[in-house]
Order: structure tokens, then sequence, then C-alpha cells
């Protein structure tokens, strides 16, 4: 398998964002609740959560090889498009995934390697195998698997998994939901051509598009919320200016549920987590309170 076919199954877009989710976590639990962290755990956690990723990445192009074959987006992919074998990928993400977990057991600590565990066990097998062809509920459960990428950087710092770090990494689960179904209506076609039963294929665009306003309305006021929990005055604004733009454009796509629109809404809410997670690790920072 060449260079080019690691990085692609790898997927090196979600690589970055867990890894930001994770060190920025890290970097507030420490200063939150401590004790104070180096650069040598910060280089772990980078560490872990890359090869934690890119496994669990490479697992899910073994599993959906067949539907990928299907997609227009993913036809190219390595594995239907004939560049790497599908035996290759399953080697590579099973191996790296193992690594993943026993290099944070040696590096890091017990309860960052059982999130490091969790989030590759709910990515692979509670999305990939279980849900994600048999039903609509299937990007709403398997999003904890970008939370566990936060809760392992918490407690990577602190040793511990508190409320203000649950609440913190649960925060990706409830973003979860809006970000895939903007995708979803954009790619609508394609996973009604794969027999993949994302929400705009079974209940349409309309209802679909409703469903993210709802969702949205659920996901402003929780991200404020952690303002009662510890954190500061940065992080409320950055998450309520943030949290205000995706409102506004999920209101705008329940009036216009195409999939143009929801492309638009998909680049605003894309960005979101990043934005929000820098922030948590600004407000860490420059932590200050009324």
């Amino acid at each position: 398998m060449a260079l080019k076919e690691i990085f692609e199954v790898s997927k090196p877009r979600i690589i970055v964002l867990l890894v930001i989710t994770a060190v920025t976590s890290m970097y507030a639990g420490s200063k939150l609740v401590g004790p104070e962290i180096g650069y040598l755990e910060i280089l772990h956690i980078i560490i872990v959560g890359s090869i934690a990723s890119a496994g669990s990445s490479a697992l899910n192009h073994y599993y959906d090889r067949d539907i990928d074959s299907k997609m227009k987006r993913t036809s190219n992919r390595p594995i239907p498009s004939g560049r790497s074998k599908d035996t290759t990928i399953l080697i590579y993400g099973l191996g790296i995934s193992a690594v993943s977990v026993i290099y944070a057991a040696l590096t890091l600590n017990y309860l960052c390697t059982f999130f490091i565990a969790l989030g590759i066990f709910f990515y692979v097998i509670i999305y990939t195998v279980w849900l994600k062809r048999l039903n609509s509920s299937n990007i709403v459960i398997g999003g904890f698997a970008g939370s566990a990428a936060s809760m392992a950087g918490w407690s990577a710092a602190t040793g511990s998994i508190d409320i203000l770090g649950f609440l913190i990494g649960f925060l990706v689960f409830v973003w979860t939901p809006s970000h895939f179904w903007c995708l979803a209506m954009k790619l609508r076609d394609d996973y009604a051509e794969a027999n993949v039963p994302m929400l705009p294929v079974l209940i349409g665009m309309e209802r679909t598009s409703k469903y993210i306003l709802a969702n949205t309305i659920i996901l402003l006021p929780y991200s404020l919320l952690l303002y009662a929990f510890g954190m500061g005055i940065v992080y409320t604004i950055i998450a309520s200016i943030a949290g205000g733009l995706m409102l506004v454009y999920h209101y705008k796509l329940t009036k216009t549920p195409t999939s143009d629109f929801a492309w638009k809404a998909y680049k605003v809410t894309a960005p979101y987590l990043t934005i929000i997670f820098v922030g948590i690790a600004l407000d860490a920072a420059f932590h200050f309170r009324f």
C-alpha cells in the first residue's frame, strides 16, 4: 500500500479535528483542574489521537468497501477503486488501532486509555458495523466517538473525568447530528443509491431540515450551560457567536431545504467544533467569570 493510500484511508481531516479536540481538552483540564502538564504529555496525546483516529478510519474504509463502490463521493477510495487490497487496509487498521491503545496505556493513564478504546469501539463497531446500515439514529449515537476524544484529553491531564470534563466532551455528541445531517442532505441521492438509511433518505429534505434546526436549538443553550459548571466569559462569548451563526443558517435551511443550501449550512457547521474547543483552551488560559 502506497503512502498516498495510507494517507487517504486515515482520513487526515478527521485526525486534525479529533487531535484539536483532545489537545484543547487536555490543556483546559490541566489549567482548570490540574495538575499542570508538560510538552511531553501533549506530544503523547497527539500521537495517540492521530493513530487511533487513523486506525478507526481505515477500519471504516474496510467495512464500507461494498457501499463505497455505489456512491459517487466514495467510489474512488483505495479499496473500491482497486488501488489497495481490502485485507491490507484491514491489517493496517487493526494494527495501528491496537498500537494506539497500548501506547496510551504506557505513556498516559488507564482512564485516558479507556476513552481511546471506547472511541474506536463506538466509531467502528457501534456506528460503522451496527447502526450505519440499520437505523437513522446511526450518526446520533455514533457521535459519541468524537466525545471520547475530548474525554481522553481531559482525563489524560487530570486523571479523572469530572462533570465539566464530561459536559465538554458531550458537546461533540450534541453537535454531531446538526453537522452530519447537513452533509446527508447534500449527499441524499448517494446514500439512497447505497441503501444507507440516513435521515433525508427516510423522511425527506424538509423534515430533516427541521430536525437539524431542533438539534441546534438544543445545542446552543447546552453549550452556554457550561458556564454554570466552571467555564468562563471568553468561552461563553465564543460559544454564543458560533452557536448563533449556526442557528441562523439552520433556520434558513428550513426555508430552503435544498442540497445546495444544505452544503452552505454544512460549511458553517463544520468549523464550529474547532472554534468551540479553541475557545475552551483560550478560556482556560485567560479564565475569568462574573
